[in-house]
Protein backbone atom coordinates (compact mmCIF):
# COMPACT_ATOMS: atom_id res chain seq x y z
CA UNK A 1 0.00 0.00 0.00
CA UNK A 2 2.01 2.88 -1.63
CA UNK A 3 -0.72 5.37 -0.20
CA UNK A 4 1.29 5.18 3.24
CA UNK A 5 4.27 6.84 2.06
CA UNK A 6 2.16 9.35 0.04
CA UNK A 7 0.55 10.65 2.98
CA UNK A 8 3.79 10.52 4.90
CA UNK A 9 5.08 13.07 2.05
CA UNK A 10 1.96 14.95 2.12
CA UNK A 11 2.57 15.42 6.10
CA UNK A 12 5.72 16.62 5.19
CA UNK A 13 4.38 19.65 2.96
CA UNK A 14 1.93 20.11 5.40
CA UNK A 15 4.66 20.07 8.27
CA UNK A 16 6.46 22.88 6.24
CA UNK A 17 3.47 25.27 5.27
CA UNK A 18 2.54 25.58 8.67
CA UNK A 19 5.97 26.06 10.20
CA UNK A 20 5.97 28.96 7.75
CA UNK A 21 3.13 30.49 8.77
CA UNK A 22 4.23 30.21 12.47
CA UNK A 23 0.89 27.58 12.83
CA UNK A 24 0.94 24.91 15.64
CA UNK A 25 -2.33 23.06 14.64
CA UNK A 26 -3.82 21.84 11.74
CA UNK A 27 -7.35 21.61 11.24
CA UNK A 28 -7.93 20.68 7.63
CA UNK A 29 -6.05 19.00 4.59
CA UNK A 30 -7.83 19.42 0.64
CA UNK A 31 -6.18 16.98 -1.64
CA UNK A 32 -7.51 16.09 -5.33
CA UNK A 33 -7.21 13.30 -6.90
CA UNK A 34 -7.55 11.90 -10.71
CA UNK A 35 -8.74 8.66 -11.13
CA UNK A 36 -4.75 8.64 -13.10
CA UNK A 37 -2.84 9.74 -10.36
CA UNK A 38 -2.45 5.94 -9.13
CA UNK A 39 -3.47 7.05 -6.08
CA UNK A 40 -6.70 5.37 -4.12
CA UNK A 41 -8.67 7.62 -2.50
CA UNK A 42 -9.93 5.67 0.36
CA UNK A 43 -6.91 3.88 0.82
CA UNK A 44 -5.46 7.44 1.26
CA UNK A 45 -7.64 8.38 3.88
CA UNK A 46 -7.33 4.93 5.75
CA UNK A 47 -3.39 5.34 5.55
CA UNK A 48 -3.95 9.04 6.40
CA UNK A 49 -5.35 7.57 10.10
CA UNK A 50 -2.14 6.01 10.83
CA UNK A 51 0.11 8.39 9.35
CA UNK A 52 -1.42 11.47 11.02
CA UNK A 53 -0.47 10.30 14.92
CA UNK A 54 1.90 12.47 16.40
CA UNK A 55 1.86 14.55 13.66
CA UNK A 56 0.89 18.23 13.75
CA UNK A 57 -2.48 17.14 11.87
CA UNK A 58 -3.23 14.36 14.33
CA UNK A 59 -6.83 16.08 15.17
CA UNK A 60 -7.28 17.28 11.35
CA UNK A 61 -9.64 16.07 9.05
CA UNK A 62 -8.84 14.98 5.56
CA UNK A 63 -11.37 16.04 2.23
CA UNK A 64 -10.50 14.31 -0.46
CA UNK A 65 -11.57 15.79 -3.78
CA UNK A 66 -12.21 13.70 -7.63
CA UNK A 67 -10.82 15.17 -10.42
CA UNK A 68 -12.16 14.35 -13.79
CA UNK A 69 -10.10 12.99 -16.65
CA UNK A 70 -9.96 15.83 -19.87
CA UNK A 71 -7.77 14.95 -22.97
CA UNK A 72 -7.70 17.86 -25.69
CA UNK A 73 -7.84 15.76 -29.19
CA UNK A 74 -4.93 16.18 -31.78
CA UNK A 75 -7.29 16.12 -35.29
CA UNK A 76 -10.29 18.20 -33.60
CA UNK A 77 -8.86 20.40 -31.15
CA UNK A 78 -11.20 19.54 -28.92
CA UNK A 79 -11.22 19.55 -25.11
CA UNK A 80 -13.12 16.94 -23.56
CA UNK A 81 -13.84 14.93 -20.15
CA UNK A 82 -13.19 10.71 -20.69
CA UNK A 83 -13.56 7.82 -18.46
CA UNK A 84 -10.37 6.81 -17.12
CA UNK A 85 -10.46 3.49 -18.84
CA UNK A 86 -11.65 5.24 -22.48
CA UNK A 87 -8.85 7.69 -23.92
CA UNK A 88 -10.94 9.10 -26.52
CA UNK A 89 -11.82 12.14 -27.78
CA UNK A 90 -15.40 13.11 -26.45
CA UNK A 91 -16.32 15.08 -30.19
CA UNK A 92 -14.49 12.76 -33.32
CA UNK A 93 -13.78 9.36 -31.29
CA UNK A 94 -9.87 9.99 -31.97
CA UNK A 95 -7.77 8.11 -29.82
CA UNK A 96 -4.71 10.93 -30.64
CA UNK A 97 -5.49 12.91 -27.38
CA UNK A 98 -3.06 14.71 -24.98
CA UNK A 99 -3.79 13.54 -21.20
CA UNK A 100 -5.16 17.84 -20.08
CA UNK A 101 -5.70 16.53 -16.27
CA UNK A 102 -6.59 13.62 -14.37
CA UNK A 103 -3.02 12.30 -13.50
CA UNK A 104 -2.52 15.13 -10.37
CA UNK A 105 -2.38 14.69 -6.88
CA UNK A 106 -2.76 18.38 -5.68
CA UNK A 107 -2.61 19.77 -2.70
CA UNK A 108 -5.25 21.75 -2.45
CA UNK A 109 -5.71 23.76 0.58
CA UNK A 110 -4.52 23.05 4.28
CA UNK A 111 -6.73 24.81 7.27
CA UNK A 112 -4.46 25.53 10.27
CA UNK A 113 -4.81 27.47 13.40
CA UNK A 114 -2.41 30.71 13.27
CA UNK A 115 -0.77 32.20 16.77
CA UNK A 116 -1.92 36.48 16.62
CA UNK A 117 2.17 36.93 17.28
CA UNK A 118 2.67 34.64 14.19
CA UNK A 119 0.14 36.15 11.95
CA UNK A 120 1.66 40.01 12.89
CA UNK A 121 4.94 38.90 12.49
CA UNK A 122 4.15 37.27 8.79
CA UNK A 123 2.79 40.53 7.85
Amino acid sequence: MHELSVCQSLLREVERAAAANGSRDVTRIVVAIGPLAGVDGALLARAFDVARGGTIAAHAALDIEALPVRVRCRICAAETQTPANRLLCGRCASWQVDLRSGAELLLKRVEMTVEADAAASAS
